[in-house]
C-alpha cells in the first residue's frame, strides 16, 4: 500500500495551496484514535488561499479577513491540519500549506478507505448515517467522520512528526510521483470565488469516490 509513497515534508508543503494541492492526490492520511487506524487515499481536494497569499484575493477562503480564533491553525506551520466545523455538524480536514504567517490550506474533500474500514463505517454509523465502502469518506464531512478527527480538540494536530494529540496521531505521505488529475470550480462556494476563475479543486479522474460537483450561491460565471 505503500510503495511508491514517502512521508510528506514542511518543505514540500511550503509552497501555494493551488501549487501543493495536486500533489496530495494519491495520497494516503493515516490516523490512529485510541488505537483505531485508518487509511484514507486521498481522491479530491480544493486548495484555499489566505489573506494576501498569491496573486488573487480568495474569497472563498476562512482567512479572507484576517487572523481569528477560529482559523488560526491555517497561519502556522505547514503540515499541521487544520480542522474546523462545518454546518455545526461535520469536522472537516484540511493541510495547512505555504509560508508559516501566511495562511493557506488544502481542503480535503474525498477519498477512498483502504484500511479500516471497518472503524470509519461504525463512526458513520455512530451519527445515524451507515454509507457503501465507495461513499464512507466521499465529501469532506464524510471524510472527517471516517478518520475520526474532531474539532476542536484535534485542530493543528502535526500530520508530519506524527506528534501525539488529544488521543490521536495523524500521518500524512505523498506520491514520490505526482499522478494525473484534473480541475475545475470548488464545490458549494459562492459568488466568483465559486466559478471556473478559481479552478482550484483537483481530482482524479474516473475515480468513483469524487464527490459531485455543486454550485455556491451566485456563483455565476464570468462573461
Amino acid at each position: 500500500m505503500t510503495d511508491g509513497l514517502h512521508a510528506a515534508t514542511r518543505d514540500e508543503l511550503h509552497g501555494l495551496p493551488v501549487e501543493v494541492a495536486p500533489r496530495l492526490l494519491d495520497g494516503l492520511l493515516t490516523t490512529t484514535i485510541d488505537g483505531d487506524e485508518v487509511v484514507v487515499r486521498l481522491t479530491e481536494v480544493e486548495a484555499y488561499h489566505g489573506l494576501g497569499t498569491g496573486d488573487v484575493h480568495d474569497a472563498g477562503s476562512h482567512a479572507r479577513m484576517g487572523r481569528t480564533a477560529r482559523n488560526a491553525t491555517m497561519w502556522g506551520e505547514p503540515g499541521h491540519l487544520y480542522v474546523y466545523l462545518s454546518h455545526g455538524i461535520h469536522s472537516c480536514v484540511n493541510v495547512v500549506c505555504g509560508p508559516e504567517g501566511e495562511a493557506g490550506g488544502v481542503l480535503l474533500r474525498a477519498g477512498e478507505i483502504v484500511q479500516g474500514a471497518d472503524v470509519a463505517r461504525r463512526r458513520r454509523e455512530e451519527r445515524g448515517i451507515a454509507r457503501t465502502d465507495r461513499d464512507l469518506a466521499r465529501g469532506p464531512g464524510r471524510l472527517g467522520d471516517a478518520v475520526g478527527l474532531r474539532y476542536p480538540v484535534h485542530d493543528g494536530i502535526d500530520a508530519v512528526t506524527g506528534e501525539l494529540q488529544a488521543g490521536a496521531t495523524a500521518r500524512l505521505q505523498l506520491r514520490d510521483h505526482p499522478i494525473g488529475f484534473v480541475s475545475g470550480p470548488r464545490v458549494g462556494v459562492a459568488g466568483l470565488a465559486g466559478t471556473s476563475a478559481f479552478p482550484w479543486r483537483f481530482w482524479i479522474p474516473g475515480d468513483p469516490t469524487v464527490s459531485a460537483f455543486r454550485p455556491g450561491r451566485g456563483a455565476v460565471e464570468p462573461r
